[in-house]
């Protein structure tokens, strides 16, 4: 299907575009749909992203915006309203365009993740979870894996404030569960989360000692630019399973199409007709 006058337009804003790999699952699915949507990367650096906004909302074509790196916190601060989950995240990764031109913000990191480990078989009940990166994608997580039924999580970011900001956020919500803030050990952890950048270019650390990990510890990851990340990659030759990033992508598509009104598409029809390249 041609871009044409009618096309409505969803924006991907982040910084940099190179790795996006939503543009290439959404729009073969709206092409077989025979839906008029294209969901169109848009590169914004962090000290324009404010002002571009309600410039970007004020064109008649567009319906919504996916929101990646580096602005899903500062985003909370530029809609109308937020849900419940984005409130508690401290970040959104959603908006949409209301009827009244108002904007409405939604968070879905955290439940694409969580969806995604249930289904390869994780138990989240009653889990130890360490998460590292209190950013705006590892609060989603986070705060996903604590409705879940976690029992405990370990929160650590290279900026301690952000990490103790969303543990208070997360004992607000969840007074009963135990929080540990600043350690990135993964000893005594079932699931251990990279929730940072580190994995995007060459040479990157680890986020955490792999060696470290206990005998079939369940490993996360949310970087994309690869389908197997060097962490991944230690932690498989470990033994360990693992969630690549793309899976989490996967399972929140279809809350995300729910969110803007579209067809919804399982994550099975998603993956059969994407085009995702590494």
């Amino acid at each position: 299907m041609q871009i044409s006058g009618n096309t409505q337009l969803i924006a991907h804003l982040g910084y940099p575009t190179a790795n996006f790999k939503a543009p290439m699952i959404y729009n073969p699915w709206f092409e077989n749909q025979q839906v008029d949507v294209k969901v169109v990367p848009m590169g914004v650096k962090p000290e324009d992203y404010a002002a571009l906004i309600p410039t970007l909302f004020s064109l008649t074509n567009i319906t919504g915006a996916l929101v990646t790196m580096p602005h899903k916190v500062a985003t909370c601060t530029l809609v109308d309203r937020l849900s419940p989950t984005a409130q508690i995240a401290g970040a959104c990764n959603a908006i949409r365009r209301e009827n009244d031109g108002s904007l409405t913000g939604d968070m879905f990191d955290g439940d694409g993740f969580v969806r995604g480990i249930q289904r390869k078989g994780f138990q989240t009940a009653g889990a130890r979870a360490l998460v590292v990166g209190s950013g705006g994608v590892g609060s989603a997580i986070a705060a996903s894996l604590a409705a879940a039924g976690v029992s405990a999580l370990t929160l650590y970011d290279a900026r301690e404030s952000t990490a103790r900001a969303l543990a208070d956020r997360l004992q607000t919500y969840y007074p009963q569960l135990k929080l540990t803030v600043m350690s990135n050990n993964p000893a005594g952890h079932s699931l251990v989360v990279n929730a940072t950048p580190l994995g995007m270019s060459p040479g990157d650390p680890l986020p955490f000692y792999v060696e470290r990990l206990e005998p079939g510890a369940f490993v996360g990851e949310v970087v994309m630019k690869q389908e197997f990340t060097p962490l991944l990659q230690a932690a498989m030759a470990r033994g360990c399973p693992v969630q690549r990033g793309t899976d989490m992508l996967f399972e929140m598509i279809p809350a995300y199409l729910d969110f803007f009104h579209l067809p919804v598409a399982t994550p099975e029809q998603l993956k059969a007709l994407a085009e995702i390249q590494y």
